[in-house]
């Protein structure tokens, strides 16, 4: 198997990154606070591991103002279902590949 297998997508195997994706697979959209809340971790590494994401057109940021509040607004674009279907498709098979061993 090792010899035909795709690579495994880097990006997406950092855990918070996993985190953010899972996350956004199941919800049309999450807030930044939401997704802290969830992952629970800090603004700084939210920050960072969500602009990878976005830089690589996994997720779209969207900004604006809620009651004069900024308002950070996270969606999971085609090429980010994309990304995760085939990165479950590789875990998956690397899974069935270990059980029958």
């Amino acid at each position: 198997m090792a010899g035909r297998a795709p690579k495994l997508d880097r990006l997406i195997h950092e855990r918070l990154r996993l985190g953010i994706l899972s996350a956004l697979a199941v919800n049309e959209s999450l807030t930044f606070n939401e997704l802290k809340k969830l992952l629970e971790t800090t603004d700084g590494n939210l920050s960072v591991h969500a602009r990878k994401l976005e830089e690589a057109q996994y997720v779209a940021c969207t900004k604006s103002f809620e009651n004069r509040l900024p308002k950070t607004e996270y969606r999971l674009t085609l090429t980010g279902r994309r990304a995760i279907e085939r990165y479950l498709d590789h875990m998956e098979a690397l899974i069935r590949s270990m059980r029958e061993h």
